[in-house]
Order: C-alpha cells, then sequence, then structure tokens
C-alpha cells in the first residue's frame, strides 16, 4: 500500500508522513527530493509552478508508486497534489490512498514562517491555496482537520485507513 499524505506547503505533510512511516516500518518518500533543478529554482524565486512544471514531478512520484507497488513495498509518500488531475495521476490502483491535511492559511503561514532549510518561498502559499482543489465526495480520500499534535494526526490516519505495524 501507498499512502500519499497531500495538501499545501506547510500543512505537516512530511512531518506526518515520516512519523507515520516509522510506527508502520515502512518507506518514507519525500516528494519534494522528486522535484527537477528547474523547479526548485522557480519555487526559490516565488514564481509559483504551473501544471507544465509539474508534470515531469508527477510522472517522477507515479514511477516511484508503481516501482513499490511492483516491489511489495509499503511506503508514505508527502507530496502537494494540489489538483483532483494530479490525484488521479498518481492513484495507480486501488493501493494508493490519500490523506488531505487541511489547515487554515493563518495556520500554514505560521508554520512556513518557522520552517527553516527548505526552497518554498513563503510568497508562494497564495498560489498554493488558489491552486488547492480539496478533494471531491466521489474521490476516496481521508480528509483531516489541523490538528497541532502530529501523533494525534497519525493515530487518525491509521484508525481512518485501518493500517497496522508491519
Amino acid at each position: 500500500m501507498i499512502v500519499v499524505i497531500w495538501g499545501v506547503s506547510g500543512a505537516g505533510k512530511s512531518t506526518i508522513g515520516q512519523l507515520l512511516a516509522r510506527e508502520l516500518g515502512w518507506r518514507f518518500i519525500e516528494g519534494d527530493d522528486f522535484h527537477p533543478p528547474a523547479n526548485i529554482e522557480k519555487m526559490k524565486r516565488g514564481e509559483p509552478l504551473t501544471d507544465e512544471d509539474r508534470q515531469p514531478w508527477l510522472q517522477s512520484l507515479r514511477e516511484v508508486i508503481q516501482q513499490s507497488l511492483a516491489a511489495n513495498e509499503n511506503a508514505v509518500l508527502a507530496c502537494s497534489a494540489l489538483k483532483k488531475k494530479y490525484r488521479d495521476l498518481l492513484r495507480v490502483n486501488p493501493n494508493v490512498k490519500f490523506v488531505f491535511l487541511r489547515a487554515s492559511r493563518e495556520r500554514i503561514a505560521r508554520q512556513i514562517k518557522h520552517r527553516r532549510g527548505h526552497f518554498f518561498e513563503p510568497k508562494l502559499l497564495e498560489s498554493q491555496f488558489a491552486d488547492l482543489e480539496e478533494p471531491e465526495s466521489t474521490e476516496d480520500v481521508l480528509s483531516l482537520e489541523d490538528e497541532s499534535d502530529p501523533r494525534t494526526m497519525v493515530e487518525k490516519i491509521r484508525s481512518g485507513l485501518r493500517l497496522r505495524t508491519q
């Protein structure tokens, strides 16, 4: 199984994803590691990515998902997957589950302000919310409201997806 933790930058995808993967004994995949250098440079300059910019990144993530599933390797992937068409591309089969982390702009802005060592330019937050397509009722997505405690979020994910430690 692959669990994709998604939402806007600063929602806690990596923190929660790493904790979930550690607790389950699964591989953690940081989606940001798959951005081509041109995308990273663009974001550092404060320029929002376009669908065209994101396409090679999403394709790389799709390939990683397919490889993990083919190897029967469980993993947690943290990536933005802001639009439904992005999630559709990553949903290679029913063994890919999605968890949406919803949080207010104010909370996200605070998170980003205190984050260190990340290429995301805080002024891009508005473009993230502009691109965000919250999950439709027809999508198989576990949606979670922001909690200040990552362990609480992990427990909600484990319960909602019925995940057990290996």
